[in-house]
């Protein structure tokens, strides 16, 4: 099993009907702003445990269970503390209300720790993690001091008469949520988990995929540990957004982000395996980085799209240089992290 070089705790903060958790490492630090890291779809806090170890000097890090996933709970719903958290009635899941959840977030632990309110933070986002960063960074561009975004590459672009058909297609996934033809699948215990973690990555190590399996998943029944395990997250979030992705709309965000922002991507591509047809790629990703006012570009070789898994000693050499860069300059590290 993996050992844990900076063990973490877990909190617990009730925002906008969630009972939300969070996971922490390290001490608070009055001439530090904290590091908030955002896991990415079907995903959960302990994801970066790899990273946070790798990390040269301790620094406040606060991760949280996005709404529907981990521990995250609809509030006014019991906890089993040994089976899989009951995540409420959602039938589908806003990505805006991962902007507003962190805003609350943000507001209520500066508060605990003695901050302002609009106090700066830092932050680094994976995946969906990294595109909820990059929004919050131009839609609150005071309160982020700088920003890593790890392959949060946002989505193919889109038109408008792509609208009835994609309502549509949002209306039959209902439909199937509420039929129970929407579900996440579960595994032979925890071993079971594990391998299905080492088959999506084969990079994954064994000993880091036992460990995370044991936070990605939960027995179904907890009196039969050796039993079925079960993702931790929401079948809603496998029902479509309503919502066309509207780049132009992303853009002018992207234009509003005052903070230095790192962009880091892995070695192999994978906007060409999810869009073979071309719908988005690594080249379009990088035009729109140009919106960005202060942006550099990060690659680490040897990785795939769990790179903070992949590679977390590279992923956190290139997090602590760019957060570590004198105030007005830009990340120091560039281009390829060998």
């Amino acid at each position: 099993m993996y050992q844990v070089r900076r063990p973490s705790r877990s909190t617990f903060e009730t925002v906008r009907g969630q009972r939300y958790h969070l996971r922490e490492w390290g001490t608070p630090h009055p001439d530090r702003p904290p590091l908030w890291l955002l896991h990415g779809w079907m995903d959960v806090s302990a994801s970066w445990q790899f990273v946070v170890d790798a990390l040269a000097h301790e620094r406040h890090c606060i991760a949280p269970d996005w709404r529907g996933f981990g521990l995250t709970r609809s509030a006014h719903l019991e906890d089993d503390p040994h089976g899989p958290p009951p995540y409420g009635e959602a039938d589908h899941y806003l990505f805006a209300d991962y902007l507003g959840d962190l805003d609350f977030l943000v507001v209520r632990l500066n508060q605990r720790l003695g901050r302002a309110p609009d106090a700066p933070i830092d932050l680094v986002g994976h995946s969906m993690g990294g595109n909820v960063a990059m929004l919050y960074a131009g839609v609150r561009p005071a309160r982020v001091r700088r920003l890593v975004n790890l392959e949060g590459f946002g989505l193919p672009a889109t038109r408008p008469e792509q609208a009835p058909r994609r309502y549509a297609a949002w209306m039959d996934e209902l439909h199937q949520l509420a039929q129970g033809e929407l579900t996440l699948k579960t595994y032979p215990g925890l071993e079971g988990v594990a391998q299905r973690l080492m088959k999506t990555n084969r990079r994954l190590p064994e000993d880091r995929a036992r460990w995370l399996a044991q936070h990605w998943a939960r027995p179904v029944d907890p009196g039969v540990p050796d039993g079925e395990w079960r993702i931790l997250g929401d079948p809603a979030h496998k029902v479509r957004s309503s919502q066309l992705y509207r780049l132009d709309e992303v853009l002018a965000v992207y234009g509003a982000i005052a903070a230095p922002v790192l962009a880091v991507e892995a070695s192999d591509d994978s906007l060409a395996q999810w869009f073979p047809r071309g719908e988005h790629s690594l080249a379009e990703y990088h035009r729109r980085l140009q919106a960005v006012p202060r942006c550099h570009i990060a690659r680490v070789e040897d990785a795939g799209h769990m790179l903070h898994h992949d590679q977390p000693q590279r992923v956190a050499a290139l997090i602590e240089a760019h957060l570590d860069a004198p105030d007005g300059t830009d990340a120091p590290l560039h281009g390829r992290a060998d």
